[in-house]
């Protein structure tokens, strides 16, 4: 098979949860302008509309919906459509996501971060605790039951679940709700996998590490917090949508049909530890 076959992604029908902003919208983009027809999910109607326009106008097959993935009933019935409008689907992205707010440090990087008492275990409470459970974990949870719903008696399909970096190494600026809920969603991710492989339905994750975003209110766009963090990356920069392209198209299309149940961490190297 040749490369262009191996990677082809022409003509699937795909959805992205949280697809409007952020790692959604690079997944959204990078499927839609390889010949995919793509159904962005987001929370957000304006950026659904501006997007959703900005994309049809580049001619690309986009469409948008408004729906917030702990909406379970409007999720499925979101996934329902975008199956029948393209009369398939082949790819859903589990990506929507919620920071979690302040972890019991300050400060991303270097010694002596000072103590944050609004982060402490026991000043957290349990309206973010569950608020983060139930979008981060919840959420991916009911966005790979509606993809099963459509993939399993077509016995084909690839789900590919956003998870972090954040499920295999602890973050002290991060709250641990986060930790807790990308771990749940890495386990639930093999989980899923073991029971749909008979299915030919690949599910794996991705597992980014700090990228630009607009997750936590858009810190990630600072141009200091960026180059604290760049100094501990080994490849000394941090990451950006677009740098997920690549990866997004090798899970969602022919080149990955062996590979199932992994999670791929995206970092710079930045779990590797520091060098530089």
């Amino acid at each position: 098979m040749k490369i262009a076959e191996l990677f082809s992604v022409e003509g699937y029908g795909v959805l992205v949860t949280g697809g409007a902003s952020g790692l959604g919208l690079g997944f959204t983009e990078a499927l839609a302008t390889n010949g995919a027809r793509v159904t962005m999910l987001d929370i957000d109607p304006k950026r659904v509309a501006s997007e959703t326009a900005r994309l049809r106008a580049a001619g690309h097959d986009v469409r948008g919906a408004v729906v917030d993935v702990c909406n379970h009933a409007a999720l499925d019935k979101a996934v329902d459509e975008a199956a029948a409008a393209y009369g398939r689907l082949d790819v859903v992205f589990a990506n929507a996501g919620v920071d979690s707010g302040p972890g019991f440090v300050g400060g991303w990087v270097g010694s002596g971060r000072p103590r944050n008492p609004a982060g402490a275990l026991e000043s957290y409470s349990d309206e973010r605790w569950n608020k983060v459970i139930e979008v981060n974990l919840n959420g991916v949870f009911a966005t790979l039951r509606a993809a099963a719903r459509h993939m399993r008696p077509r016995k084909s399909g690839r789900i590919i679940v956003t998870t972090s970096l954040a499920a295999l190494k602890s973050e002290a600026v991060i709250g641990a709700a986060y930790m807790a809920a990308k771990a749940g969603a890495a386990h639930l991710m093999r989980n899923v996998a073991l029971e749909l492989a008979a299915y030919n339905i690949t599910v794996n994750a991705i597992a980014p590490g700090f990228f630009i975003t607009n997750i936590g209110g858009g810190h990630a766009h600072n141009p200091e917090t960026q180059r604290a963090v760049a100094k501990s990356v080994p490849m000394h920069r941090v990451g950006f949508p677009a740098d997920m392209a690549g990866l997004a198209l090798f899970l969602a299309s022919p080149a990955s049909a062996y590979l199932t149940g992994q999670q791929i961490v995206i970092d710079g190297g930045w779990g590797l530890g520091e060098v530089d």
